[in-house]
């Protein structure tokens, strides 16, 4: 496979009916009380694993946000390498295989495997492997982050979807000159009947079903970042829900230092 390098412009399925009362699970300043502390976490997972469904699973429990002092932000990246098995994932794309592929890379794996888990882009497990999760959100917890927050998300007729993102500066301690941008467009909720493969006569379930990620832009040593930015929408879908995903990532797919998201319901 491939190593990622840089992503496609954005495009999701879904016809979006922007409602009052959207909600926002944001990154927060680390001294304010009560703040939880931003954790993504990424699935890499397929409908023609069977050993998938179990790490599925553990994916939405996490969304519950059952991580004590934890912002929860999930991912589920559905790579395209198990579709010549007998079923095709209607989920899967080749940019989340790539993205994996960097990973591996960067971790110094023989081979990409699914369910894997990445948590803050610095701790890769088998997905289902709950113990080693709570390492991970250990490590993620002790973690300096910056804030990212996205507002005034609006929708033009012609099925672009406006936002305003911005990050705080960042700071040296972090020791980077500078940082990615990333944004993500999931589905709030995915399910299939799936008739062939290794999971052939069960029903799939699938939470923050990731459709497009795309780097917009960095952030640089002692500045900040803000940008309006323009998402190309693809029409479809419109009785799910859509989720807006942003994150701050060191180069080459390194840590994760800042992320938020925000659910847009399609009502």
């Amino acid at each position: 496979m491939s190593e990622f390098s840089k992503f496609p412009f954005i495009s999701a399925s879904v016809f979006l009916s922007l409602a009052a009362g959207l909600w926002t699970q944001a990154s927060e300043p680390r001294s304010a009380p009560g703040a939880r502390t931003p954790v993504l976490v990424e699935l890499f997972t397929s409908e023609g694993c069977s050993s998938c469904p179990p790490a599925d699973a553990y994916l939405r429990e996490l969304d519950r946000q059952t991580v004590a002092g934890a912002a929860i932000i999930v991912l589920s990246e559905h790579v395209d390498y198990w579709n010549h098995i007998g079923w095709r994932d209607p989920y899967s794309a080749r940019l989340y295989s790539d993205r994996q592929s960097a990973y591996a890379s960067r971790f110094g794996l023989d081979s990409v495997y699914t369910p894997q888990m990445v948590v803050d882009g610095t701790s890769e497990f088998t997905g289902s492997d709950t113990a080693l999760a709570e390492n991970a959100f250990v490590k993620a917890l002790h973690a300096p982050k910056i804030t990212v927050q996205v507002s005034s998300v609006s929708l033009r007729p012609e099925d672009i979807l406006q936002a305003h993102l911005e990050t705080d500066p960042l700071p040296a301690s972090f020791g980077l000159r500078e940082a990615d941008v990333y944004v993500a467009v999931a589905l709030d909720h995915g399910e299939s009947q799936v008739s062939g493969g290794e999971n052939a006569g069960h029903t799939l379930t699938h939470t923050a079903v990731v459709r497009s990620i795309v780097k917009i832009g960095t952030v640089s040593l002692g500045r900040n970042f803000s940008r309006d930015i323009e998402l190309k929408l693809s029409p479809g879908d419109d009785s799910h829900k859509l989720r807006l995903i942003a994150f701050v990532q060191g180069p080459r797919q390194g840590q994760v230092i800042g992320a938020v998201m925000k659910l847009v319901s399609t009502q």
